[in-house]
């Protein structure tokens, strides 16, 4: 029943779409209408409302239902969608202030003598409105109304212009800042939880392991990641878009001519046209920039987008009137100036002491109200031109309900298609097909793509992608970022704005077209595009690290970059320190050799023998290398015949997991059955399913091949073996590389030491007349200073030993003064080796430390430097195959 119930669901949500239904309210519509059927039908037939759900029930429906809507409007920790009001203000109010008026002209006169160029200038002003206002259906509308009718004028072909300004204008959907990036990230933040849930059940069912490598789990992602990842695609599409116009211009020039322009190309025009892209570009930088730079969230970037929209709105609003600029020049004076106070002042209200700091403060005040000011100053403006705030104010409440109405709709259809077991028969479909996962992949993108022939793309995302998403990133053979599949579903939702006959963009471009304009020509001039948007999705798919790459590099050189001792990060730089060392080991050995011949006499015996058997343990390095590239050889060669057993066996096991799952359904239902339904003879049918269940189950431990306990032995055995000897590699260069470090804060903290030179001392005269509480609180504040300097336990211990001495109930002085005369030879024996060792040994230490630190010592380090963070980013790009792993 639970599947009739299913089927229903989709019946229903289908029916509602189809006749025209609001998707906002289709959604949740169809989800509570066959909740509400099972719950009844139940209740009459079972006498149980739970009885028809595959899990849960209806009560418990309906408490998930309350829990996502709790997460999207109250949880603080998800703060990603407060991203899509802003972005969406942006959007509109860059399009009322008609800066694509402006783009479209200036760039048709630029673009014009080239071949295909008014083409070209239509796909160049697409990409920069979707980097600015990210709204399709105002750039269609906008660009089919001013450069449709050039194109057509100047003879271009119907189908061209029309493919060109609708295929352009749906670039906002991939070029960030997009609002489906940002839906998608929110819907994959959850599907990744999932995924890694599944990830290490299925870790601890292949090796009993309870907790599994942090190095195997799933990549998370977020909304900037996002942005970072779709950006290098989204050029790519770009590129695909100019160089199609370009060459069907060139093989086919009656389709495209060149058109001349008129007038000159003089200063004043070139003028005209950095004046027409400077704002539009700046705002891109300021938006983008700060996200790719960490210096603002996506949440805070979008915020930037709305006040640089607003601003560019004031001025535009008021082109040819007197003072136009006012508000916008007093905008980039303030940031100018908040710029300088950053750079020269440390402002902070809590610390002002000095007079410098007093003049910071005020000029923070002073930059911080103008740029209030010219926000006030610009919306005041929008306001009283023409209403434009108030309307786009309007605007953005109308489309953010539309789209957050529909992200609790599709979590209610999400839960109830869970509910009747919807996302089990997925799942069961996709793992049971052949091809692993991109067999799997391709189904779910053909998917994709058949429904955006029908729905829009906030539907699919919201619908498709919390049930099939957590499959595809839970395969451990592909290790897909979330990032990527992300990026992908992008690419490919953003055909369902040409696919006809729903595609969003054409009934867009058909409302503001030229009659003369058949809509047939619309659809044919849309296919090559669609097809460039198959081949870009196809060239992302085949080269992952145009997505990995920018949301990695940004990870590993922000302030916040995780250690290169992370656990993930340990198979690239491992490659990138073996490929260093292999390289340039001569210059390591040398300057190992160089170290051992520096006179080490100076030092005591313990941090002698401390150093030197660093100096062992950095020679020993070469060694662990060869024994890891043996061991890798050997796990590699042997795992060419071992993988088709592995895959093979893995199988069969899934199928014995979904035999035993069954079963247990069986089993349980076999047992609730009443006298009268066992004999309509239901007992035996389900008798009948058990039997052949357990033959199905017997016949497939059978095909398990002999060899294979014997084959997953030896793997088991090569695997330990490989990740000891690694593990062995890195406690030694932690250690090689700790021994020279800490030496050299000994011996560096010299002048420190010296400066307390007496402070001993004189708590003996202390000790002597004060009174023994007197003298234990002395010792406590000398005790705190020499804790400060590196390698002082010595020190400290015979202090302390003395302080506990004078703050008995009886205090024993007499034998308080010995441990300070201790304490005191102690001291002077440290200070006098590390003076000794800053003239004889520091600048040879340092030069040896230095040379092992890039490589030797680079785990050790508290962050990877610039340019090992871009090689590791770049590893990390292409995603490792852990099938041998599971």
């Amino acid at each position: 029943m639970e599947l009739v119930f299913l089927a229903l669901l989709i019946i229903l949500m289908a029916g509602a779409l189809g006749a025209g239904f609001p998707v906002a309210f289709a959604l949740p519509g169809s989800a509570i209408l066959t909740i509400g059927l099972a719950a009844l039908a139940g209740y009459l037939f079972a006498g149980n409302p739970d009885a028809y759900f595959a899990q849960d029930g209806a009560w418990q429906w309906l408490s998930a239902g309350v829990t996502n809507f709790r997460g999207i409007y109250w949880e603080v920790e998800r703060d990603t969608l407060i991203a899509i009001p802003l972005f969406i203000f942006m959007g509109i109010m860059l399009q009322r202030s008609k800066l694509a008026e402006d783009l479209l002209v200036t760039m048709a006169q630029l673009f014009g003598p080239v071949p295909g160029g008014l083409g070209i200038s239509v796909v160049f002003v697409g990409a920069l409105l979707a980097a600015t206002t990210g709204i399709v259906g105002a750039t269609v509308v906008a660009m089919g109304l001013i450069s449709l009718p050039a194109m057509m004028r100047n003879k271009y072909a119907n189908s061209l212009s029309t493919g060109t300004i609708a295929a352009s204008g749906t670039l906002g959907q991939i070029i960030p800042p997009s609002i489906v990036l940002i839906i998608l990230a929110d819907q994959l933040a959850s599907a990744v939880d999932q995924a890694s849930t599944g990830r290490k059940e299925l870790y601890k069912a292949a090796t009993g392991e309870l907790s599994m490598p942090t190095a195997f789990d799933v990549s998370s992602t977020s909304a900037g990641e996002m942005f970072l990842g779709a950006f290098i695609p989204g050029l790519v599409l770009v590129g695909l878009y100019m160089g199609y116009i370009l060459i069907l211009a060139l093989l086919r020039p009656k389709m495209a001519p060149t058109i001349r322009y008129e007038g000159k190309f003089d200063r004043q025009f070139f003028l005209k046209v950095a004046i027409t892209l400077i704002p539009p570009l700046s705002l891109i930088f300021l938006v983008l920039g700060s996200i790719i730079t960490g210096i603002a969230t996506v949440n805070q970037a979008g915020a930037i987008g709305a006040a640089g929209a607003l601003i560019m709105a004031g001025y535009r609003l008021c082109e040819g009137r007197m003072g136009a600029y006012r508000p916008a020049v007093l905008a980039l004076a303030s940031l100018a100036a908040i710029g300088g106070v950053i750079a020269f002042f440390d402002v902070n209200v809590k610390k002002i002491v000095t007079t410098h700091d007093v003049i910071g403060l005020i000029l923070t005040i002073v930059s911080v109200v103008g740029l209030i000011t010219a926000l006030v100053w610009s919306g005041w403006r929008a306001l009283k031109i023409e209403n434009t705030l108030r309307d786009v104010m309007l605007e953005t409440a109308k489309t953010t309900s539309l789209v957050f109405i529909i992200l609790l709709g599709a979590a209610m259809l999400t839960a109830a298609f869970r509910a009747f077991g919807g996302e089990d028969l997925v799942k069961e479909f996709l793992t049971s097909m052949p091809g692993g996962f991109w067999a799997q992949f391709t189904i779910v993108m053909a998917v994709i793509f058949v429904l955006g022939f029908f729905l829009d793309f906030i539907e699919i995302a919201v619908v498709v992608v919390p049930i099939v998403a957590p499959i595809l990133l839970l395969d451990p053979a592909a290790n897909v970022t979330a990032v990527w599949l992300g990026v992908m579903i992008g690419l490919n939702i953003q055909t369902s704005f040409l696919t006809p006959p729903f595609g969003f963009a054409l009934f867009y471009l058909r409302g503001v077209a030229h009659r003369a304009v058949k809509t047939i020509e619309m659809y044919k001039g849309v296919v090559p595009f669609i097809l460039l948007q198959l081949v870009a999705l196809g060239i992302v798919g085949v080269f992952p690290q145009m997505v990995n790459y920018l949301p990695n590099r940004l990870s590993l050189s922000s302030e916040t970059a995780p250690p290169p001792r992370n656990p993930g990060l340990q198979y690239c730089l491992e490659t990138l320190v073996f490929e260093d060392l292999t390289t340039n080991g001569g210059e390591i050995k040398a300057a190992i050799n160089a170290a051992r011949s520096l006179d080490l006499s100076v030092l005591p015996g313990g941090v002698k023998s401390d150093l030197t058997g660093g100096f062992d343990k950095a020679e020993k390095t070469f060694q662990f290398i060869g024994k890891i590239k043996d061991a890798d050889k050997a796990l590699n060669d042997f795992a060419v015949a071992y993988r088709p057993r592995h895959v093979e066996v893995r199988a069969i096991e899934k199928q014995l997991v979904r035999i035993k799952r069954e079963r247990k359904v069986l089993e349980t239902t076999l047992s609730r059955l009443s006298s009268e339904e066992s004999e309509n003879g239901m007992k035996g049918r389900l008798t009948a399913e058990l039997d052949a269940l357990a033959a199905e189950d017997k016949r497939l431990k059978a095909s398990i091949p002999a060899a294979w306990k014997e084959e997953r032995k030896k793997f088991v055995v090569l695997k330990k073996a490989e990740t000891m000897v690694r593990r062995q590699y890195r406690r030694n260069v932690d250690d090689a590389y700790d021994a020279v470090r800490e030496i050299n804060k000994l011996i560096s903290s010299a002048a420190g030491l010296a400066r307390l030179d007496g402070r001993i001392t004189e708590l003996k005269a202390v000790i002597e007349n004060e009174p023994p509480k007197a003298a234990a609180a002395a010792i406590k504040k000398v005790i705190t200073l020499v804790r400060a300097v590196a390698g002082t336990r010595a020190i400290t211990k015979e202090l302390s030993g003395s302080r506990k001495l004078l703050r008995r109930s009886k205090p024993k002085k007499g034998r308080a003064l010995k441990k300070l005369a201790r304490a005191e030879a102690a001291f002077a024996r440290e200070l006098t080796w590390r003076q000794r060792a800053v003239q004889t040994l520091k600048p040879g230490l340092e030069t040896y430390e230095a040379a092992i630190r890039p490589t030797i010592g680079l785990r050790l380090q508290s962050r990877l430097p610039a340019e090992q963070a871009l090689q590791v980013a770049a590893c990390k790009s292409t995603p490792l195959d852990l099938t041998l792993s599971f």
